[in-house]
């Protein structure tokens, strides 16, 4: 499945170069240090609640409002999440992130055209974006498995090399899900 932009403890790097990157300094980076520290600590509920107060202080803050999207996201409250980085993308167009993490969300619900084109818009805006690139292999690993089995079911005789790209493909998918952390 494709990844986000960070797994806890990178994203806590990624999210505070980005804003370096754009030249913006949040008012509130006391409360989003405490936050990631508080997520980190397994307090997750206090991490959440902190940002949220933060954030209705200064509610157009990037890494504020990023943050909570990720930390919603690994909790797996994908609505809430896909919300807030659909209301990024749009107030912050040109950042390939948003753009890569609702891609993640899709792919978890199994909307892969959906997710396939979140990655594209991504990429369109950093085509160097490594871990959108990555995510999109993976998702167009799934969509060729998805067309191989509609291949098989469409084959008045099942191919031999149709189904042995199918189970090529399958094996990896097994791999690549065993090995995620």
């Amino acid at each position: 499945m494709p990844k986000s932009v960070s797994r806890s403890a990178a994203w806590l790097l990624a999210l505070g170069l980005l804003p370096v990157l754009l030249g913006l300094s949040p008012a509130f980076a006391g409360d989003l240090e405490v936050a990631q520290k508080l997520w980190m600590a397994g307090q997750r509920p206090q991490a959440l609640s902190l940002l949220e107060q933060s954030l209705t202080k200064t509610p157009n803050d990037l890494k504020l409002r990023f943050a909570l999207g990720v930390m919603r996201m690994e909790q797996g409250e994908l609505k809430q999440a896909s919300q807030i980085f659909t209301q990024l993308s749009q107030d912050f167009p040109d950042l390939p992130d948003p753009y890569n993490n609702l891609a993640v969300i899709h792919a978890s619900q199994g909307e892969l055209d959906l997710a396939q084109s979140a990655l594209n818009q991504a990429l369109s805006l950093q085509p160097d974006h490594a871990q959108a690139l990555e995510n999109l292999a993976d998702v167009l690993l799934r969509q060729a498995e998805r067309a191989y089995q509609r291949a098989l079911k469409a084959q008045p005789t099942p191919s031999v090399n149709t189904s042995t790209k199918l189970r090529l493909t399958q094996s990896l998918l097994r791999e690549m899900d065993a090995r995620k952390p």
